[in-house]
């Protein structure tokens, strides 16, 4: 998800550097249209923009304004794709992606959208342009990211078990790793606890080892080395 968000963050920047020079842009289609011979129908759709930028565009500046605004629909196009690997998919994000896939289509016609408050780009238009021509292709890219700002709002709210990790790996085996770790950690130095019966087992052999040692010393004491006999009552060191 954090990869998703930077993401977002990068085209959301891109998209304000766009915004302010909305009129370069206009101009630019402008141009490109007149060259085309096609004044009379709306920029309606996204492969129409590519194809003034590749067949009609004659100096630099057009077409360093028209590749900027479709490397943002590219780029929202891949972050769409990106979103289908973090989220397992449920009615309501497979509905969000599926409409920012149709908007940001080559073919969709846009020419009936229009982004509205807090987003302004329309009303920088005049009407007849508004109207007639530019508002749904200067629309598109407000509205979809409204989309995928909506899905991942919708996202970060779900369980982190629906969640995917967008390198490949699930969150559900992320959550599990300090569990694995912790089954993995050296076995506690406490002795487990033994059974009353066992105790008192081995009480019992410690107390008969204990008895026999006791039997041997007193062995020792009442015989010397060659296994004669010594005097009990003699103090050890001192000779008759």
């Amino acid at each position: 998800m954090n990869e998703v968000k930077e993401a977002l963050r990068n085209i959301e920047r891109n998209y304000r550097l766009f915004v302010q020079q909305q009129f370069t842009f206009i101009g630019a289609l402008q141009h490109t249209r007149e060259n085309a011979h096609d004044m009379i129908r709306p920029v309606a759709t996204i492969g129409q923009v590519q194809a003034y930028m590749d067949h009609h565009c004659n100096n630099s500046t057009d077409r360093r304004i028209l590749n900027m605004f479709l490397n943002i629909c590219h780029d929202l196009s891949m972050l769409c794709q990106k979103l289908e690997t973090v989220h397992a998919g449920n009615n309501i994000t497979d509905g969000i992606l599926e409409r920012c896939k149709l908007l940001l289509s080559h073919s969709n016609d846009l020419s009936a959208i229009r982004a509205t408050y807090p987003h302004d780009v329309v009303n920088h238009l005049s009407c007849d342009e508004a109207k007639n021509h530019y508002g749904g292709v200067v629309s598109i890219i407000p509205v979809v990211l409204d989309c995928v700002k909506e899905w991942v709002a919708y996202s970060e709210k779900l369980p982190r078990h629906m969640l995917y990790n967008v390198s490949g790996g699930s969150a559900l085996s992320e959550n599990r790793a300090p569990q694995d770790a912790t089954a993995r950690a050296p076995i506690s130095q406490t002795p487990p606890s033994v059974p009353l019966e066992a105790q008192t087992s081995t009480s019992n052999k410690d107390n008969i080892l204990v008895q026999e040692s006791k039997n041997v010393w007193k062995k020792s004491d009442i015989e010397d080395h060659s296994g004669k006999r010594k005097d009990p009552w003699k103090p050890p060191g001192r000779h008759a």
